[in-house]
C-alpha cells in the first residue's frame, strides 16, 4: 500500500482497500460513537459527551434543580468513617462506573471521580453527597468539550502538581499532571503515590 501526503487520496485508497477485503460501508464523517460526540470544524475537532453526561444525571434521579460550579467542595476531606453506610450500594457503583467513562472527555472531574472510586466497596452517605455534587456540576456544564486544533505544532508541554499527605486515611499524596500537544490536551492523570512521602521534596 502506498501512503502519500495527499490525505484525501490516501484515505480513499485505504477505504477502497478495506472494501475489497471486507464487507464494509462508508458512513461518512464520524459524528457519534459509543457516547462520544465529534464535531468537525475548519479550526479543528471538538470531542464531547454531552448526551452521555445528561443521561448520567437523569439516571441519578436528582429531585432538585441545584447546580454546582465546582465538582469538589473546598477543604472537604473524605474518609472511611464519615457518614452512615449506604443501604443500597448498587446505584453508587453504577454512577461511578459511568463517570469513569465520562472522564474520556472531562479531565475536570477526573480527580473527584478518582477519589470517590476509592470507596465503592463500602460507600457512606458522605460519599453519596460528594457524588451528588459532581452530578450537579455536570448538569451545570454538560457541553464541556476537548478541542484538538487542525493546525497545531508538534511541541509537547506538560504541567504537574501535587499535594502532600492529603489523604487522611493513609497519608499518601496525590499527584496530577497533563500533557499538551501545542494547545491540545492529549493526556491527563490524577493518582495517589504508592508510598508515603515525608516531605513535599520527595513528591
Amino acid at each position: 500500500m502506498i501512503i502519500t501526503t495527499d490525505y484525501p487520496a490516501t484515505i480513499n485508497h485505504i477505504k477502497s482497500h478495506l472494501q475489497r477485503e471486507f464487507e464494509v460501508k462508508d458512513l461518512g464523517n464520524l459524528h457519534y460513537f459509543h457516547g462520544l460526540e465529534i464535531n468537525q470544524t475548519p479550526c479543528g475537532y471538538y470531542l464531547s459527551q454531552q448526551k452521555f453526561a445528561t443521561d448520567i444525571v437523569n439516571r441519578a434521579g436528582l429531585t432538585d434543580l441545584k447546580l454546582a460550579r465546582m465538582p469538589l467542595e473546598l477543604n472537604v476531606k473524605l474518609n472511611a468513617t464519615n457518614g452512615d453506610p449506604l443501604f443500597d450500594v448498587t446505584k453508587y457503583r453504577h454512577l461511578i462506573g459511568s463517570l469513569f467513562y465520562l472522564t474520556i472527555t472531562r479531565p475536570d472531574i477526573s480527580h473527584m471521580v478518582h477519589v470517590l472510586s476509592q470507596f465503592v466497596t463500602a460507600p457512606h452517605s458522605s460519599y453519596q453527597l460528594a457524588l451528588l455534587r459532581v452530578l450537579r456540576y455536570i448538569r451545570e456544564t454538560p457541553s464541556r468539550a476537548l478541542f484538538f486544533s487542525a493546525s497545531s505544532s508538534l511541541i509537547l508541554c506538560s504541567y504537574s502538581d501535587a499535594d502532600w499527605a492529603s489523604d487522611i486515611i493513609d497519608r499518601q499524596s496525590t499527584i496530577g499532571y497533563c500533557i499538551f500537544l501545542d494547545d491540545s490536551l492529549i493526556y491527563w492523570e490524577s493518582k495517589k503515590h504508592d508510598v508515603v512521602s515525608h516531605s513535599n521534596v520527595e513528591l
